[in-house]
């Protein structure tokens, strides 16, 4: 079963993580729903800042639109404006390309490790909670499947097995 962090351990991890880009592009994961490579080559024209959406190019060069909610965009333009790369929202050091993943999986590794956190979990636990969440929420299925951008339904019904019910009364209706 995929692992799946609480809100509280997210806000945990994320308040462990000290470079401010990796921390921003964690924060993009957990909020679209972003596989670790998408949200390192995020570039600046992908934001589509009126319509609070994000364009991403996922597993095979298949595009998709996920929402980006607004607090998201302000961290989005307040990380830029302290690197104001022309290109990616997430710049390496040397600010020639993007953040590199073993940059942030090892930044995930210290940061899981800081904030508590025991059992196993890679930084692709956030993308699992945001699926939950959105589940949890009463989100179909059939949504949640395209904007995590899955082919097959079957991939996001996993996620359906994480979940937990909202109430008493639909457990017994």
């Amino acid at each position: 079963m995929p692992a799946v962090l609480s809100d509280a351990e997210v806000r945990a991890l994320l308040g462990c993580v000290r470079n401010p880009i990796h921390r921003t592009c964690f924060a993009l994961m957990y909020a679209c729903g972003l596989r670790i490579s998408e949200a390192a080559t995020v570039e600046i024209g992908s934001v589509d800042s009126t319509a609070l959406l994000l364009r991403i190019i996922g597993k095979g060069d298949k595009e998709r639109r996920v929402p980006l909610p607004q607090p998201m965009l302000y961290n989005l333009r307040r990380i830029w404006l302290t690197h104001r790369n022309p290109r990616w929202l997430c710049p390496d050091r040397l600010r020639t390309g993007p953040v590199s993943k073993n940059a942030l999986w090892r930044t995930f590794r210290l940061s899981v490790r800081a904030a508590g956190i025991t059992r196993p979990v890679s930084p692709h636990a956030l993308r699992h909670s945001y699926a939950t969440r959105l589940l949890e929420s009463g989100v179909d299925t059939s949504v949640v499947r395209i904007l995590l951008g899955h082919a097959n339904i079957a991939t996001t019904s996993i996620y359906m097995h994480l979940t937990e019910p909202r109430s008493r009364a639909f457990l017994t209706s």
